[in-house]
């Protein structure tokens, strides 16, 4: 009994899936090309392995003849009888022809095409095993680094690759470590093989990690609209419910918020921000820097780009570290994000209104009747206190306007805006 065989059949069926009478198949093949070169002169050698033994052999098939002229390829008439009283002249014979020493010395020249059969046997496998699991979770055990710091995962039958791009640069993992995954691809290799890749970076991981811990986002009540990531320290993703009874953030959240704290924790700690999906981008916007207040927002279109004005104080929390919350909102939305203190924006505002008081056109000192917008009481008490020209308007602050009865900060800061646009 060959045991080496034996084993490798064993472990090839067991840890890797593949069945024997593929593996046999394949090395039966490969030794059939070795054993042509092994047995002078025979071009038609036939190799057989026996599935329970593992004891090799090659034939060759010869005919049977009178005289035998070229031995590689005919036998006697007398010899041929010896394996087969029946047989007659003119008939052919498989005789055994195994070499001596050929089980090492075959196997030795035969290594790479088994490999490359046995590779491409393990890569069906892979394909029939996890083709279909594409962005479903998978869990393994951390088994080496490769290449550096990326990561091959144990994950029974097959080994993954988990690549330094695909797992945020906040984690860490130890060998013998327990990990869960998205099963991103599965994508052929140079050497005729095929590899699982996993990822924990992508954020298509964010959405079936909710998948898996909201039923309602399971089931479709609950749909994922967009999901944006910076992994390792920030998600963004719109929702909205299907079903007007369900809200969808609260569904998410979770009572107490146990929902999305099991979620956070898989993700070591990275913040999610639920916000509640809209096809108008500047409502959108406003869902997802809630509750900070925007104060001045200015939609562009045709570039693409969404102009925002907000307190001083909450400039930073809008902005982001190194501009993460800008950046991903930008990606949310799908416009470019500027946004400008509201301090900025007002030294900016008066330097453009005192441009336009200082120059020489006569009509900016013409007395004005009325301002759109503006309710003639509004404009009398303007008027009673001097600001009946455009000039003297554009030269106030809205600190100064807002003095007159009647008139907020806000109101001034549009009366002066409102002009401001007529005469740029």
């Amino acid at each position: 009994m060959n045991k080496d065989l034996i084993a490798i059949f064993e472990y090839l069926e067991k840890e890797k899936g593949i069945k024997r009478e593929l593996v046999i198949s394949a090395i039966e093949e490969s030794l059939q090309a070795a054993a042509r070169k092994s047995v002078s002169g025979a071009s038609n050698v036939r190799v057989s392995i026996h599935p329970k033994t593992g004891n090799i052999e090659a034939f060759c098939e010869k005919e049977i003849v009178d005289e035998v002229e070229v031995p590689s390829q005919e036998i006697s008439l007398e010899t041929a009888r010896e394996i087969d009283p029946d047989c007659e002249i003119g008939q052919f014979i498989d005789v055994v022809v195994t070499p001596k020493d050929f089980g090492r010395i075959a196997a030795q020249k035969a290594r790479q095409i088994i490999t490359q059969k046995l590779r491409g046997a393990e890569r069906d496998v892979i394909y029939e095993e996890y083709r279909h699991r594409v962005n479903e979770l998978i869990s393994g055990t951390v088994k080496r680094f490769v290449k550096g710091s990326n990561l091959l995962i144990d994950l029974g039958k097959v080994e993954a690759i988990m690549p330094t791009r695909e797992y945020p640069k906040t984690e860490k993992f130890q060998i013998g470590e327990k990990v869960l995954a998205l099963l991103l691809e599965v994508k052929d290799t140079e050497n005729g093989g095929a590899e699982v890749i996993l990822s924990r970076s992508s954020p298509e991981f964010v959405r079936q990690l909710f998948i898996q811990e909201v039923p309602e986002v399971s089931d479709g009540t609950i749909l994922i609209d967009k999901i944006v990531r910076d992994a390792g320290y920030r998600s963004k993703l719109t929702v909205r419910s299907t079903d007007p009874k369900v809200d969808p953030v609260g569904a998410c959240v979770g009572m107490r918020g146990n929902r999305v704290k099991n979620i956070v924790r898989e993700l070591n700690n990275e913040k999610i921000d639920i916000i509640p999906f809209s096809t108008d981008p500047i409502e959108l916007l406003q869902n997802a820097l809630h509750p900070i207040e925007i104060r001045k927002i200015n939609l562009n279109d045709e570039d693409k780009v969404i102009s925002i004005v907000v307190e001083d104080d909450d400039f930073a929390a809008v902005i982001g570290k190194k501009g993460m919350n800008a950046r991903l909102n930008s990606r949310l939305t799908g416009y470019d994000l500027e946004v400008q203190r509201m301090t900025d924006y007002n030294r900016s505002m008066e330097i453009q209104r005192n441009e336009l008081a200082e120059t020489d056109d006569p009509t900016l000192d013409e007395p004005i009747a009325s301002i759109e917008g503006v309710n003639s009481l509004i404009f009398d008490h303007l008027a009673a206190e001097g600001y009946n020209t455009l000039r003297s308007l554009l030269k106030a602050t809205p600190a100064q306007l807002a003095k007159i009865p009647g008139i907020s900060i806000d109101m001034a800061d549009k009366i002066l805006d409102q002009i401001r646009k007529q005469r740029a």
